[in-house]
């Protein structure tokens, strides 16, 4: 069983029937008994950083997602689960966040040409062509829409970059860890191969 992780802030719906779509037995719950218990978790999520780690401690799923982690569990992150792997984020105030992966996250600079949020489709450019991007084209465009970006102080766990008004990490994979800015749910076909390549992980 897959578990998307309901902390309040993600648009759970639609996560789950894309994970139901390439074949996933998926639950949606906030209990940590359930995420404790799960082959793999999706952690989705849509707002703000410092929001979503008062949420988890809320309901009791942050030492939960964290042990999941450490222990090998397959984790796959969208958008906000992406951005609280990182120690710090930056959205009204400094905020800590699980602390996996080095790094912080940022809001976009102002720049003339380039509106703040990211929204709509994006090209991105890999750095890993197997595991959760097998299968996909390099320049492959996938759905955005997020104010702020990851800075992964280790290069190796970038995955994928993209461009909007700079070079972003538009997604990590490192071990069990797999995480994209994007929305795979939103992004047509190429979403539905990252997903499917995550359910081909999760059977190894």
């Amino acid at each position: 069983m897959v578990v998307v992780v309901d902390y309040g802030m993600g648009n759970l719906r639609s996560v789950s029937k894309a994970l139901e779509a390439v074949g996933l037995n998926v639950k949606v719950s906030s209990e940590p008994k359930d995420v404790k218990e799960a082959k793999a978790i999706v952690v989705p999520g849509v707002g703000a950083f410092g929001d979503a780690i008062h949420n988890l401690k809320r309901f009791g799923l942050l030492e939960e997602v964290i042990h999941s982690i450490e222990t090998g569990k397959p984790y796959l992150g969208i958008c906000l689960g992406l951005q609280i792997l990182f120690e710090y984020g930056y959205e009204f105030g400094e905020h800590e966040g699980l602390g996996i992966l080095k790094g912080r996250v940022v809001r976009f600079p102002e720049k003339e040409g380039f509106k703040v949020p990211h929204m709509g489709w994006n090209q991105t450019w890999i750095k890993k062509k197997n595991g959760l991007f097998k299968g996909i084209k390099d320049g492959e465009f996938f759905y955005f829409v997020h104010s702020f970006y990851v800075i992964p102080e280790e290069s190796d766990v970038i995955a994928s970059t993209t461009d909007y008004s700079v070079d972003f990490c538009s997604s990590i994979q490192r071990d069990n860890l797999w995480a994209v800015q994007f929305h795979p749910e939103k992004s047509q076909k190429a979403g539905l191969k990252i997903l499917e390549n995550f359910r081909d992980f999760i059977a190894q």
